[in-house]
């Protein structure tokens, strides 16, 4: 649970790590592109938000199961089993078209722009459940030039596991930013802001869901989690980090 930090200072933060799918790029809509047609297909009369919600524990099982794997075969793994959940099958025509739509995730509105101003004072770390192909996609929507990118392929493993974060950590060594100046941005709780808090490190959560109920296609937290800032949008972070930038550390 939130254990309710004093808010951090932005401009005592050097760096910022950030989740990508949920955070900068719209997964739900992605994954949803597929799931709605092929549901369609099978004749199940379910709304996008109910296929996300049975989706959702069965891509992070299968990425327990085979944290080895490459992301595509975890999305095609995950809809064979919300099939299954379901009482459909799904073909592997239509489990190939999930696990190569990654590319196609749209970014949300706020994300390119917000980044290409943060980008202007702070080191820009990607932390992402991806392989390096897949991210290479969505990094041509999102249009900025991370300093880092740390990804499911490189480290053998998958979010919410700590793998990610050790890997965080020799980066910030690599960078040399101390570990106290970094923030981790995130919108998954599950995925995110747990294995922050089980690492001692501050995190701002993007709360895309805001206006919406439920956990959609992330599950929800399964261990202790704390945030220290709170934001419905990227373009709001990146607002409140330019102007605290702009006017300098605060005097104690």
């Amino acid at each position: 649970m939130h254990d309710g930090r004093a808010a951090v200072d932005l401009s005592d933060v050097d760096a910022l790590s950030f989740d990508c799918y949920g955070t900068l790029i719209d997964w739900e809509t992605g994954i949803a592109a597929v799931l709605a047609p092929w549901a369609q297909d099978a004749g199940l009369e379910l709304s996008d938000e109910e296929l996300l919600l049975a989706y959702a524990e069965n891509e992070a099982q299968a990425e327990r199961d085979t944290p080895d794997a490459l992301y595509p075969a975890i999305l095609a793994e995950a809809s064979r089993r919300t099939g299954a959940a379901l009482g459909a099958e799904v073909s592997d025509e239509w489990a190939a078209r999930l696990g190569a739509s990654v590319p196609d995730w749209p970014a949300f509105p706020d994300s390119a722009e917000a980044l290409a101003a943060l980008a202007e004072d702070y080191t820009l770390i990607i932390v992402s459940n991806v392989h390096r192909d897949g991210f290479a996609g969505s990094n041509a929507r999102l249009g900025v030039e991370f300093d880092k990118i740390i990804t499911a392929e490189d480290v053998q493993a998958y979010k919410p596991a700590l793998d990610h974060f050790e890997a965080l950590d020799d980066a910030l060594t690599e960078f040399g930013i101390p570990r106290e100046r970094l923030l981790h941005v995130a919108q998954s709780l599950f995925h995110d802001h747990v294995p922050a808090a089980r690492r001692g490190l501050r995190s701002v959560w993007i709360n895309r869901r805001h206006d919406r109920p439920g956990w959609g296609a992330t599950p929800a937290p399964t261990g202790e989690y704390t945030y220290d800032l709170e934001f419905p949008t990227m373009q709001a972070f990146a607002d409140a980090a330019r102007a605290a930038k702009a006017r300098g550390p605060a005097r104690h």
